[in-house]
């Protein structure tokens, strides 16, 4: 995809976000000041602060949690407004609360704003999303594609395109490179030599070039072919087995650069600081909360079995960085120096802690982890040093997952890869969905792994 074609459509894409948001807003604001005249009769100044925060707030929680994201169905989407619009109400509650504020405010006004301007927003969202999904398939109606290329690469491709919101996708044209299975899903066009009267019988408006990076000499004579043919021309490398982590396509002074592993932090470094802020919040008030509770465990670990309260181990951190995670202890204290997995009815876990690791409770003093910046709230598990010095020659790109920092629960641990992992292919399949996480992140995806992992407790794979 060249960086020109890359701009027009994140332009449409913050087009779409930025006429949804202001209509949005517009209402949203407007019933704020109608409720107000009508309960107080004028427009006292911190409710002109409340409408500047609720304009400034809803900007990055609306973009982080995608609200207006075109590839959303109906449902789906008015799902994430009500998050953004749940979010952003939290968080100004949460600012009244620390500014001692929230007298100031008509509990009454509140609470029919926050419920009546949802409904607003929905009242926008539904004609505007509808407008958005019939423009979007009138254009893709005018892209008319081709793919050029039978490999795995290229039915992956057509899988994906063949939303009918993405492109008009007409078959596939086979090169003398190819060496994949004929195509199923979508009829082969012909021959590659055969190019030219393709496109124009066809009337194409776009050629997808899928072709292993081995044969540049032949993507360079394609794409002079097409030059004069008034087609997109659009070349999705063939990169075979390669693991690609956060990857990307951008230019470095107008030279093309594929990032083929590239750290969040470079290229989220934004988001990934409102993920930091987000957590370390949400890892203080945890601690506020559950201080009884840590507290009565505390002493519960004290009482049943000798030994310290805290179990302190040495793990990989963010980027392989050794860091320390704070567990309470579930085990006797031994001797043995190897670091053993727990298995089913092992002896080494007491009674108490057998309670604890079967409900995560165990895991809590890791929310001190969170405050201090070692750990996430979610991101893939931390191993111990020396399972992960074990899993590193066997378990393909088994570091990579610490691109980011380790989480209390991830998307392994939703999708039911929790506890012991006796086999390396278990690993595998772990490893599998720590960078899918890391390939897929994003605030929401946080929020959906932190709201399914209360129904993965009690797991029978924990012990």
């Amino acid at each position: 995809m060249t960086s020109q074609y890359s701009a027009q459509m994140a332009h449409r894409r913050g087009l779409t976000f930025w006429v949804q948001w202001l209509c949005a807003m517009t209402l949203v604001n407007l019933l704020l000041i109608v409720l107000v005249h009508w309960r107080i009769g004028e427009l006292p100044s911190e409710y002109r602060l409340l409408i500047i925060l609720t304009v400034l707030g809803s900007m990055p929680v609306y973009g982080l949690v995608q609200v207006y994201h075109k590839r959303h169905g109906l449902l789906v989407g008015l799902g994430r407004l009500l998050a953004g619009w749940l979010i952003l109400l939290g968080l100004l509650m949460s600012i009244a609360f620390v500014t001692q504020t929230s007298a100031l405010f008509s509990r009454q006004v509140v609470i029919v704003w926050a419920v009546v301007g949802f409904l607003a927003q929905a009242a926008t969202f539904l004609p505007l999303h509808l407008f958005v999904r019939m423009y979007t398939k009138m254009i893709s109606n005018e892209r008319r594609a081709v793919i050029i290329g039978t490999c795995p690469t290229a039915h992956e491709l057509a899988r994906k395109l063949l939303d009918p919101d993405r492109a008009l996708l007409l078959g596939f044209v086979a090169a003398k490179a190819d060496s994949g299975p004929a195509p199923s899903i979508l009829p082969l066009l012909g021959e590659v030599e055969d190019i030219r009267e393709i496109i124009t019988r066809l009337q194409a408006r776009r050629v997808y070039i899928v072709l292993p990076m081995a044969e540049a000499a032949t993507i360079e004579a394609l794409y002079i072919n097409l030059l004069d043919m008034n087609v997109d021309v659009v070349w999705i490398p063939d990169l075979g087995s390669m693991v690609l982590l956060n990857h990307s396509i951008s230019e470095i002074e107008r030279m093309p650069a594929i990032y083929l592993n590239e750290s969040l932090l470079t290229s989220h470094p934004g988001s990934l600081f409102c993920k930091d802020l987000f957590e370390r919040s949400v890892a203080a008030v945890a601690l506020i909360l559950l201080s009884p509770l840590l507290l009565g465990v505390a002493i519960a670990v004290k009482l049943t079995s000798p030994g310290p309260v805290l179990f302190k181990q040495n793990r990989h951190g963010c980027d392989g960085e050794v860091i320390r995670v704070w567990k309470f202890r579930s085990m006797r204290v031994h001797d043995d120096q190897q670091v053993r997995q727990a298995t089913r009815d092992d002896d080494r876990v007491t009674p108490l802690g057998r309670f604890l690791r079967r409900s995560s409770i165990d895991e809590l003093p890791q929310l001190f982890n969170v405050l201090f910046g070692h750990m996430a709230l979610v991101g893939p598990r931390p191993h111990a040093v020396t399972h992960n010095i074990y899993y590193t020659g066997k378990v393909r790109a088994y570091m990579a997952r610490h691109r980011l920092k380790p989480g209390i629960t991830g998307l392994a641990q939703i999708t039911g890869h929790r506890g012991e992992t006796e086999t390396v292919e278990k690993m595998q399949r772990r490893v599998a969905q720590d960078l899918n996480y890391i390939n897929q992140w994003s605030l929401w995806l946080d929020i959906k792994i932190l709201l399914k992992t209360p129904f993965t407790l009690f797991s029978k794979n924990i012990y």
